[in-house]
């Protein structure tokens, strides 16, 4: 029980104990080391007080042993002795009351030892001590004898007794305040070690302390500095400074620009900072394995930083140290939570797209299909019709009213032409792939948007990404992948729709927080069976689409959008009740009317109001509902 006791005390509970116990050096013992040195030393305490108890008991039985031939010495003149005088009696009784008050002195002492042994059994040996000293005494007095050499041989005997007895008490009280006074010495001389150990511990942990400090201080005026140095300029690395040391000057290491770049990590660990659409090129830095584990880097990560000049025989700048990751801190980038874990929900904030009373394009979608953050939408048009031009001023209705969203614009397999006039038209990043690349070039700049954007999104930020066309990346997806032996209508491979699908999918409103909104481009009646087969395996996957017609664009009525069949799921939670009411009403109102009829009346009706609030406010839904 001792033992499990000890072991469920706390090392500071030990160590107190085992200096209450004499134990010297406790601040170098471990837990088991401390139970056993207190188990030991408190047996030598048990053995020590049991010795102590056996001279008591040996004493006693002197004593008893003394009373016992007394008490024999006294029976034989008791049968000479019957004629004594009543004075000679009452002598005897007083020299007997001399002999009581020695006795009585010895019982005291006596009880007094017992007493710090044990109260209760003091208690009852004292009383039985008396008792039978009180019978003896008065056996004393009635049986002495009458004869003066006689009585004082007997006193004689009796001082003899107690002075023997004396002795052997005293003898004892010595050892018990001996004792506590050895315990009191073998406390101070343990805890004189106890307080330098414990002095040595508290200036080591005041050492640490002060390294730990002068650190994190050297941390801060780093990071300090890294802030106020000016932002990524465009001229390329000074040439000297690579190859100082043949001019006599010391190696310089660290770049005077910080270098920028997303990141692509490769199968084997390692990554380079691409700057260039998102592809490899001269200019690219090494970011090393061990980089991108520490800070839990993936492709599509903007990372900025510091580069270290390249050595003699290496190709390409390194990345010293990490800066900010997608804007934020490292440590944000470490902790985020990953695209795939993220919980999508319907889009329910609304993408404003209206700006001047002239542009049609985008206050007709803001009615007919209103957009909302994290929307998946679709813009399904033939050739000619209009689709790359509504894109662009999309593109700029999304630039002006939400500056903070990140845009991208993605061109797949378009005319070299159409990219200048978007670089030049649109605030955001163009990404392209014209179409004199090959299909892996657009795959892989496709791939890289994809991540660039996702990891926007873990960071709890708006992207929108405004893909022309999918059926185009579908059809590079369908001549770079291995054939699964099974081919739909126009030769389409089922394998060759799972990777756009999968980017096209990845459009989602974030419960809380981040979206990633994506309006892709589909083609239809372009005289290719494929197109259409392509058309018809998304066609169910979008929440919104926008028609675009042939002959509404040959009439030179735009936008050329076909009303009947554009809209937007769950439009009630973009728009409101007065907006929604009205745009009912007028579906209900055309719903027999040819497609260009209901889109030119609109047109009109929209170019006689400034904004759209007022368009609304100008339908009177009674009398359209008779």
């Amino acid at each position: 029980m001792e033992e499990v006791n000890l072991n469920s005390k706390t090392l500071e509970d030990l160590r107190y104990i085992a200096k209450v116990m004499g134990i010297k050096g406790v601040t170098k013992y471990r837990k088991s080391e401390l139970i056993e040195k207190i188990l030991s030393a408190a047996k030598e305490s048990v053995e020590n007080t049991q010795q102590v108890r056996d001279k008591k008991e040996k004493s006693d039985e002197q004593i008893k042993e003394k009373s016992e031939n007394q008490e024999v010495a006294k029976a034989e003149p008791e049968s000479d002795e019957k004629s004594e005088s009543k004075p000679e009696i009452a002598e005897d009784a007083s020299d007997g009351a001399v002999d009581k008050s020695d006795l009585s002195g010895i019982t005291e002492t006596r009880s007094e030892i017992s007493a710090k042994e044990d109260l209760n059994k003091s208690e009852k040996q004292t009383d039985t001590e008396e008792d039978t000293q009180g019978k003896d005494l008065s056996k004393k007095a009635v049986s002495t004898k009458s004869t003066r050499g006689r009585r004082n041989k007997i006193i004689e005997v009796d001082f003899d007794k107690t002075s023997e007895t004396r002795k052997d008490v005293e003898e004892v009280v010595q050892q018990q305040i001996e004792i506590p006074l050895e315990m009191e010495k073998a406390e101070d001389s343990a805890e004189e070690p106890a307080k330098k150990d414990e002095e040595e511990i508290k200036k080591d942990s005041a050492k640490k302390e002060q390294e730990q400090q002068e650190r994190q201080d050297l941390q801060k005026q780093s990071t300090a500095e890294a802030e106020e140095k000016p932002a990524l300029k465009t001229y390329e690395q000074k040439r000297e400074y690579w190859n100082s040391y043949q001019n006599g000057y010391p190696e310089k290491l660290e770049s005077d620009d910080p270098v920028e770049g997303i990141l692509e990590v490769l199968p084997d660990g390692y990554g380079f900072l691409r700057s260039d659409n998102y592809l490899s090129g001269p200019k690219d830095i090494y970011v090393s394995p061990s980089q991108i584990r520490r800070f839990n880097l993936k492709t599509g990560d903007m990372i900025r930083g510091k580069g270290r000049i390249p050595k003699e025989g290496e190709k390409f700048q390194a990345l010293l140290y990490v800066q900010s990751v997608n804007d934020d801190t490292p440590d944000v980038a470490a902790k985020r939570v990953p695209f795939e874990n993220l919980t999508p929900i319907f889009p329910n904030e609304r993408i404003t797209l209206e700006t001047t009373p002239r542009e049609l394009s985008t206050r007709l979608i803001d009615l007919i299909a209103p957009i909302g953050k994290g929307q998946r939408g679709m813009i399904v048009s033939p050739p000619k019709a209009g689709k790359t031009i509504l894109l662009k001023k999309i593109a700029n209705a999304i630039t002006t009213n939400y500056p903070d969203m990140h845009l991208i614009v993605l061109l797949i397999d378009e005319r070299p032409e159409e990219v200048t006039d978007m670089q030049r038209s649109i605030k955001g990043d163009i990404v392209y792939s014209t179409f004199d690349k090959v299909p892996e070039h657009h795959i892989k700049v496709a791939e890289m948007v994809l991540e660039r954007a996702q990891r926007l999104v873990e960071h709890k930020k708006d992207v929108v990404i405004l893909l022309d066309s999918i059926t185009r990346l579908a059809r590079a997806y369908n001549l770079t992948i291995p054939p699964t032996g099974r081919t739909l209508s126009g030769g389409l491979d089922p394998g060759a729709l799972h990777s756009p699908k999968r980017f096209f999918g990845s459009a989602r409103n974030i419960e809380n927080g981040g979206s990633l909104t994506i309006i892709a481009t589909a083609l239809i009646e372009t005289g290719s069976r494929m197109d259409d087969v392509i058309y018809e395996e998304f066609k169910g996957t979008g929440n919104m689409e926008i028609h675009l017609d042939r002959k509404l664009s040959e009439k030179r009525i735009f936008p050329a959008i076909d009303i009947n069949k554009s809209g937007t799921r769950r439009e009630d939670l973009l728009l409101n009740q007065k907006e929604l009411e009205s745009i009912w009403a007028i579906r209900k109102a055309m719903s027999n009317l040819g497609t260009a009829e209901v889109t030119e009346m609109i047109i009109n009706k929209l170019m006689q109001t400034k904004t759209n609030e007022e368009f609304v406010n100008s339908i009177n839904v009674s009398f359209v509902d008779k």
